[in-house]
């Protein structure tokens, strides 16, 4: 062993990886009682990266929640993904947002059926085939989430969850360099928008029908 990798060692047992989000999803899940707030998911997941931060606001928008939950939960992706475009090294997020919190029975139901789907995933993501310098990947990815985040806010039954399951993978292969996954996520936010646009062009011809027919009668 040559004195480079004599002097290696020692730093690399100095410095684990950090664990994978599965893993962290589930211990916060089983351990403590009562409410769980963004800040203390946020203080769990410690000095980690913006496109961690970016995955973990796109699996809250992945949970089944109630109607206006998306709208608020929504809000956090924007300012993360705002934050990437920018440049920023680090987030900063409202207090109003830090506050927000889950029963721990809503987060325990919600990371039982997401924590399973993520071990999957972090099987098969690796760095490969990445195509840019590392400030302006974060900002490409950020451009396209912040797009798609913008789309998770919109007030559409079940339209947050496409999108979101988007920038999901978005993260994910900023996070890892994964070039391929970030092709798979690219596709499935054309796709999101594709659907919302439809649904947006259904929705106002229904309405013009509806009104053109009400005016008839009147």
């Amino acid at each position: 062993m040559g004195e480079y990798e004599q002097q290696a060692l020692p730093l690399a047992k100095r410095r684990p990886p950090p664990a994978r989000l599965s893993s962290l999803f589930e211990r916060l899940a089983a351990d403590g009682e009562g409410p769980i707030t963004i800040a203390e998911i946020r203080a769990a997941l410690g000095d980690r990266s913006l496109a961690t931060l970016l995955i973990f606001f796109a699996i809250f928008n992945l949970l089944p929640l109630p109607p206006p939950s998306s709208a608020i939960l929504g809000l956090p992706l924007l300012i993360v993904a705002a934050q990437m475009v920018y440049g920023s090294t680090s987030v900063w997020l409202p207090k109003r947002i830090l506050a927000i919190s889950l029963t721990r029975e809503q987060f325990r139901s919600g990371m039982g059926r997401v924590v399973p789907w993520l071990v999957w995933l972090e099987k098969y993501i690796r760095p490969r085939y990445w195509p840019f310098w590392p400030k302006q990947g974060e900002r490409i990815v950020g451009g396209m989430a912040l797009v798609l985040a913008v789309v998770v806010t919109m007030p559409i039954p079940l339209g947050n969850w496409l999108p979101a399951f988007s920038i999901t993978l978005l993260g994910f292969s900023l996070s890892e360099r994964d070039g391929v996954l970030l092709g798979v996520g690219a596709a499935f936010g054309v796709i999101s928008l594709a659907v919302i646009t439809l649904v947006i062009g259904s929705a106002g011809a229904a309405l013009g029908f509806v009104w053109s027919h009400l005016g008839a009668l009147w």
